[in-house]
């Protein structure tokens, strides 16, 4: 393995841990706010102890996200100095707006922790608040650097050289809004459906269900929102991929050949050597009609780029697959959910909280596919057409150990995480609300 391969390898093993971490940070302080808004309103006991619960994981994932996030500061410079050697002054302003944003949840996160009882309820509630729009922001902010990766604004880039530099507009890139809404709706049905399908689990062996269904309804509620809303905004960025990256869009669908109203690919097994797609389904002119809203347009095929452009097709365009399927499946348990509202009997049939149980780990499937999607889909580039990732890399030998070393020590932190969090569950399980 040489040093590009083991630095790509680092890299991406450590973003699919931190990008669990950072989802489930975001997005569980807004369930536990809910669930202390309820409580202040009814004064029912389960939404205290299930408030107390929560608030218990928002901070185990609070402190493993800043672990991996630190560690993938690091990485940035130490793995890729050519990048950052230019990147850092273009977009080190959404980083240390970052850094401001988290520094906010942390101060909140400790008055919600320990205010119980000694600040006024409704500054303790506001606290908690302000901990779910920090971390927001930070995803939020994190994702403006990611997608000016993708679409480079800002500066000038002359001889080799990185000139007139506009920090404000490289924030503002034209990939930012559509990446930002994307990835704040997968994280939200991500970590919903993963909540909601941990205490399905919990109803179907008959677990304290009073606490587990209270739960199950807040955090199903914000997954069936954001897996309804997300074909809306994964149809916003395959449009704009379209016209910024068609070299992706056509590795993406896996499209060799340029032709006007372009088939749209279900499955299909892909061979790169000969340049084609086998055992697929073909929906007549739908890609066209999709990335263009014109069911003759021309969509430009992989043929028209030269090959040293192309990104590794299999991959991206097997994830892009997994990612819609599991998108869709998600939608669909959105509906069902929905209809249950209506069909009560539905919620007390077993089946039911067994079929949410086994959806817990779908939106996280479809969000490492998404991230896959993403950055597996821009190479052969770091920064899009303008540098080359085997030029960012660095020169420094040994970086297999380095990958190593990552490999223990995210192994580690996930077995640590998930026996605190099992803990946790078990305590619920034995408290009365």
């Amino acid at each position: 393995m040489d040093n590009l391969d083991a630095a790509r390898m680092q890299m991406a093993f450590t973003l699919i841990f931190h990008i669990v971490f950072a989802c489930i940070g975001m997005v569980m302080p807004f369930f536990m706010v809910l669930s202390h808004a309820k409580y202040l309103r009814t004064r029912r006991p389960e939404y205290l102890t299930l408030t107390k619960a929560w608030q218990k994981g928002v901070a185990i994932f609070f402190v493993t996200g800043a672990v991996s996030g630190t560690a993938l500061s690091f990485e940035l410079g130490l793995l890729w100095p050519g990048f950052m050697k230019y990147a850092g002054p273009i977009i080190g302003m959404p980083f240390s707006l970052e850094g401001a944003a988290f520094f906010i949840e942390a101060v909140a996160l400790g008055f919600y922790l320990y205010g119980w009882n000694k600040i006024p309820e409704r500054f303790h509630l506001i606290t908690g608040i302000i901990v779910g729009i920090s971390g927001i922001t930070s995803g939020i902010l994190v994702v403006s650097a990611n997608s000016w990766m993708n679409s480079p604004a800002g500066f000038d880039y002359v001889n080799g050289q990185f000139l007139n530099i506009d920090p404000v507009k490289a924030f503002m890139n034209d990939a930012w809004f559509s990446q930002a809404l994307h990835m704040t709706l997968a994280a939200f049905a991500a970590t919903s459906f993963a909540v909601a399908g941990i205490h399905a689990w919990q109803i179907y062996k008959g677990r304290n269900t009073l606490v587990h269904k209270t739960a199950f309804n807040i955090a199903i509620v914000f997954g069936a929102i954001a897996a309804l809303l997300q074909p809306l905004s994964g149809d916003l960025s395959a449009k704009d991929i379209a016209h910024r990256q068609p070299v992706k869009l056509a590795a993406l669908e896996a499209h060799y050949e340029t032709e006007k109203g372009a088939p749209l690919y279900i499955g299909g097994i892909v061979d790169e050597k000969n340049k084609t797609v086998s055992h697929k389904i073909e929906i007549p002119k739908m890609l066209s009609f999709l990335a263009f809203d014109d069911f003759d347009a021309e969509v430009k095929g992989l043929n028209d780029f030269p090959e040293e452009d192309h990104p590794p097709v299999a991959i991206t365009h097997y994830a892009f697959q997994v990612m819609v399927s599991l998108g869709g499946l998600l939608a669909f348990a959105a509906v069902i959910f929905l209809i249950s509202l209506k069909k009560k009997s539905w919620q007390g049939n077993a089946r039911y909280w067994l079929f949410f149980a086994i959806m817990a780990p779908i939106g996280f499937l479809a969000l490492e596919a998404g991230w896959i999607v993403t950055e597996v889909g821009r190479q052969p580039w770091i920064i899009h057409n303008v540098m080359r990732t085997k030029e960012a890399v660095t020169p420094m030998p040994g970086m297999v150990y380095s990958f190593y070393m990552y490999i223990v020590l995210y192994s580690v932190l996930t077995v640590a995480v998930g026996w605190l969090m099992a803990r946790q569950i078990k305590v619920l399980n034995q408290q009365t609300a």
